[in-house]
């Protein structure tokens, strides 16, 4: 199976910056694994070319691709899995569809939830999220470190945190049992990207 990396990067694929600009500027500052997230507006087409360009760009470092939501284009390109959210397809069925070996990463925010998905096949959890954000609309409350770590406690395989993290939180996060922070807004709207992933590298 490959690598689930400590650093990932969440595409982010609305109006306003080159998503490719700022996934080449967090694999150079040391991200280990990017998550493709086509919005919605994006069509299979655009946003399986945007895949294969993301990947290629991964595989030429040695880095983990994976694709949310959108699992016949992370096999069509030939990523390393997939993410399914509350609202995607139940874990279970993701799993069936990926096949073993995949990756295949599911959302909790509680341990009732995060074993649940484990036992469906879960290979890692993205939990939150961590922080308030608005990155994405419609989400819940923030759970905080403590909430990650109830769910990092209850499960044996790797948790990820997700929302609103920033490099000065990710060390609690860390702290908290989280094996790897998911970085979205922190690095896609800054200024200059590259600076922004170095500080969570650091």
């Amino acid at each position: 199976m490959p690598t689930l990396g400590r650093l990932h990067l969440v595409t982010d694929t609305r109006p306003g910056r080159n998503p490719l600009e700022v996934v080449a500027a967090a694999l150079r500052a040391g991200f280990d694994t990017v998550q493709v997230r086509p919005e919605d507006a994006l069509t299979d087409r655009e946003a399986f070319e945007l895949t294969v360009r993301v990947l290629a760009m991964c595989r030429e470092l040695g880095r983990t691709c994976l694709v949310n939501d959108r699992l016949h284009l992370a096999l069509a390109a030939g990523a390393d899995g997939g993410h399914v959210g509350a609202d995607d397809l139940p874990v279970a069925a993701a799993r069936r569809i990926l096949g073993p070996h995949a990756i295949l990463g599911a959302t909790a925010r509680d341990p009732h939830t995060a074993r649940r998905a484990v036992a469906d096949g879960a290979s890692y959890l993205g939990v939150g999220p961590a922080f308030a954000t608005t990155t994405k609309s419609g989400l819940p409350d923030a759970i905080g470190p403590a909430g990650v770590r109830a769910v990092a406690e209850a499960v044996p395989v790797p948790v990820v945190a997700i929302g609103g993290v920033t490099a000065a939180r990710a060390g609690e996060l860390f702290a908290a049992g989280a094996h790897a922070v998911a970085v979205v807004g922190a690095i896609s709207g800054a200024a200059d990207p590259y600076a922004a992933a170095l500080e969570f590298s650091a």
